[in-house]
């Protein structure tokens, strides 16, 4: 075995191996696999070997589609057996809302480039003769699926990285991991240490005990999963073909054919956490005793769908831990906090995704940025508040709910209520239904007295329609107050700070003290990495919001750019500075009875001034195109100016807006999000935000690519979009059509009372001007027309004011 390596990835499952693998392809020979037992040890050898494309976002189908592409390519390729069985997928249900997704899924797939077959019953009757079908509204077909021998996958990729140059090292158990002086990763094993320039935790079921070693705590729970292995099922070994596998997501149940006989694999409402605070070390290739009882219900409900089930004796019942995410997406890309240090692993479905997360992250280590966006995956969407009693509830809710509905506006409770900023209570008071973002309990909507604050589940209008349609018409009509709390802080100050930020991003920082100016910071390739909202308070000191869920991302990326700048201090201000959010035409009045300030200062200002006695950092901006401030003063500090604002605007019929407001409100007048309409795929010439790309005579990460990119006219370019009154609201991931050819994809979307249309940002390739578009919505073509101003306010006169 190496003493020094390249790369050094920890753990040879499916995942770890397919690193290795495309790091090979990719040219990166010094790559090191070590593995404390066998490969495929821990949840790859007992796994269904599942492969689907089905998904709810663009990069998670990605995954997963070249996870069946490379199964299929790598017999050929390496001389190794793998046994993909291209038989295709069906998913069937008996309700409204799951079609509902179905179609939502397939119009999401005519972007993403896959097919998804809606089938009546008659039609799955024909695919899949052997099931019940009466009683079903119908089904969706996934052609291109199939399953695959997991441990014949991963050996056909070793066989490929060796040959690639690539070393593994079996029965190699790390002990320990650490630092030297030159930055060069340490990894102690039992066959001696090796120092490696990047480091890969991807130990699937021991990836907690190797974050230990890296000093993090993954937020990652051992679920155990049971499945059923019959003997031989004599109609389905009569038949003359094999038969897609099934699911029913309602009941919560897969089937596939094993041979001539059947894989049942049920996920119980309640699922079962194994080794949460460690897993034994000498683990590996062992199963749990079966728990029957746990699942026999579901169970049952599958022989009624397939009642040839019900003829056939059980071989095996196996019981084996998969790993989950609080949210269920795998933990893909840089370790939060760490340099050259990555994760691959938390997958509960590793060898269906494996392949392409492999690809994925070899791709991102070779390349400096993810191929595509990253959000879903990277493991720095969860912060500090993913402790062990949140990791457990959240995962045990994936668990139980892999196979439920996925909503827009959904909330799930488990876990909650997160962190509570000091005014929770007083909008509790006002009936504030709270959605939970990057560990924050935050106001969703606001209900009316004796109302019902439980979000109904629908794809169609849901309860707080009305309601947020009020909030919407206070903020244009009156006055309303947000709490804005959640937003990520960060305070930059020192000699160097104007230097830093002036190499930061696309836009320059204020040049004048109070000035306020955004920031986008961009990847190598001139996609959006991070958004900033950039106050200069001082000579020397910048104060820095961004969205919530950027928080720990961008604090590493301030900290790794900002490397070569000594004489600078970045400190993290999020929990202690809390932000009120006034908007509306009367903001000034109620201002105005609260300060002897003067208020002029114009849009894109800050200054202190003392507000009831207290001295606050008031920002003139306005993320919903009105009148407005934001009040940035200590957290302990807030309750009392809120409770000062709510009186003061009684006159003026003040009253609480949440984001379900704010989010139809910026959509009036056509402003990005960054995280859903601002991507590492998109540069902000590409979104539309030229206005704040400023290139001559600097010098920033990105700056020649976003310039390339523009010379080469790829095509991209986002566009606001008014949609027909009829059909559904749109929400995101959309297909945008022209006739029957996708040619876009919806961003963002929602019905904008200010306004009373239905609006989408989304991004448009090759569509000449003036053609006729639609966005298929859950099923429907909606035609759509390009707006070329905001439909509200589009001299910004009302935000000026």
């Amino acid at each position: 075995m190496k003493s020094h390596a390249r790369v050094v990835v920890i753990g040879g499952g499916a995942m770890g191996v397919s690193l290795l693998y495309h790091l090979a392809k990719l040219g990166w020979r010094e790559c090191l696999l070590v593995e404390k037992n066998e490969l495929t040890a821990g949840s790859t050898w007992h796994a269904a070997g599942l492969c689907t494309h089905f998904g709810f976002n663009v990069t998670i189908m990605s995954l997963r589609a070249h996870s069946v592409r490379l199964y299929k390519a790598l017999e050929a390729e390496t001389g190794q057996p793998v046994s993909f069985h291209a038989c295709g997928a069906l998913r069937v249900t008996k309700r409204e809302d799951r079609m509902a997704e179905f179609r939502h899924v397939q119009g999401l797939g005519k972007f993403a480039g896959f097919d998804f077959n809606i089938l009546s019953p008659a039609e799955l009757k024909a695919i899949y003769p052997l099931a019940e079908t009466d009683d079903l509204l119908g089904a969706i077909h996934e052609p291109l699926d199939g399953y695959v021998d997991p441990s014949q996958a991963t050996m056909a990729m070793a066989a490929g990285a060796r040959q690639n140059g690539a070393e593994i090292a079996r029965h190699t158990p790390v002990h320990g991991i650490e630092r030297n002086s030159s930055g060069e990763w340490i990894v102690h094993t039992n066959k001696g240490d090796i120092r490696a320039e990047i480091v890969v935790n991807a130990a699937g079921t021991w990836c907690r005990e190797i974050g230990e070693m890296m000093g993090l705590d993954l937020p990652v729970v051992p679920m155990l999963h049971q499945y059923l292995v019959t003997d031989r099922v004599e109609a389905f070994a009569a038949l003359d073909r094999e038969l897609p596998f099934i699911r029913d997501p309602d009941e919560s149940w897969y089937l596939r054919q094993e041979r001539d006989g059947l894989i049942c694999g049920p996920y119980e409402r309640g699922g079962q956490p194994w080794a949460v605070d460690g897993v034994p070390p000498d683990f590996g290739m062992e199963l749990l005793p079966p728990e029957l009882e746990r699942i026999e219900e579901i169970v049952a409900c599958a022989m009624e769908r397939v009642p040839a089930l019900a003829e056939a004796g059980i071989k095996t019942i196996v019981n084996g831990p998969i790993t989950f995410t609080p949210d269920a997406n795998p933990l893909i890309g840089p370790a939060p906090g760490l340099t050259n240090a990555y994760l691959l692993t938390g997958s509960s479905m590793g060898v269906m995704e494996g392949g392409g997360a492999g690809k994925f992250l070899a791709e991102w280590i070779v390349g400096g940025e993810p191929p595509m966006d990253a959000l879903a995956v990277d493991p720095r969407r969860f912060g500090a508040y993913a402790d062990r009693a949140y990791r457990v509830a959240k995962c045990g809710e994936c668990f139980g709910n892999q196979f439920a509905i996925h909503y827009p506006y959904e909330e799930r409770p488990a876990g909650r209520p997160g962190r509570t900023t000091a005014v929770h209570e007083r909008l509790d008071d006002l009936g504030a239904s709270f959605g939970f973002v990057y560990g924050w309990e935050r106001p969703n909507w606001f209900a009316a007295e004796g109302e019902s604050r439980d979000g109904h589940l629908t794809f169609g209008r849901a309860n707080w329609f009305e309601r947020v349609a009020e909030e919407c018409a206070r903020v244009r009509d009156a006055v309303g107050l947000a709490d804005l709390s959640v937003f990520a802080k960060f305070e930059i100050a020192g000699p160097d700070a104007e230097a830093f930020l002036e190499g930061l991003g696309a836009n320059r920082p204020p040049r004048r003290q109070g000035g306020i100016g955004l920031i986008h910071v961009l990847t190598p390739n001139g996609g959006v990495l991070a958004e900033f909202t950039v106050t200069r308070v001082a000579e020397d000191r910048y104060y820095l919001t961004t969205a919530a869920a950027a928080r720990d991302l961008c604090r590493d990326l301030l900290r790794e750019r900002s490397a070569k700048h000594g004489a600078l201090e970045i400190r993290d201000t999020t929990e202690e500075t809390a932000v009120l959010g006034l908007r509306g035409p009367s903001a000034r009045d109620v201002l105005g009875g609260l300060t002897n300030e003067d208020l002029g200062f114009p849009w894109l200002t800050a200054r202190t001034i003392e507000i009831a006695g207290l001295e606050v950092r008031a920002l003139r901006v306005s993320y919903v195109g009105e009148l407005g401030w934001e009040f940035h003063l200590p957290m302990n500090q807030q309750a009392r100016l809120f409770d000062r604002l709510m009186d003061a605007g009684q006159p003026h019929g003040i009253g609480p807006f949440g984001a379900y407001a704010m989010n139809a409100l910026r959509l009036e007048k056509g402003y990005r999000a960054w995280g859903a309409d601002l991507t590492t795929e998109r540069t902000p010439l590409e979104a539309g935000l030229g206005y704040l790309v400023k290139t001559e005579g600097r010098d920033f990460i990105g700056r020649d690519a976003l310039l390339r990119r523009a010379a080469e006219d790829q095509g991209w370019h986002m566009e606001l979009l008014a949609l027909d009154d009829e059909g559904p609201d749109p929400f995101n991931s959309h297909s945008i059509l022209i006739g029957d050819k996708a040619v876009g994809m919806v961003t963002s979307g929602a019905f904008c009372p200010r306004v009373g249309q239905r609006l989408a940002l989304g991004y448009l390739k090759d569509a000449p001007e003036g053609a006729p578009l639609t966005v298929e919505v859950l099923g429907q073509a909606i035609p759509a027309r390009v707006l070329k101003r905001p439909p509200y306010d589009p001299d910004n006169l009302r935000l000026k004011g």
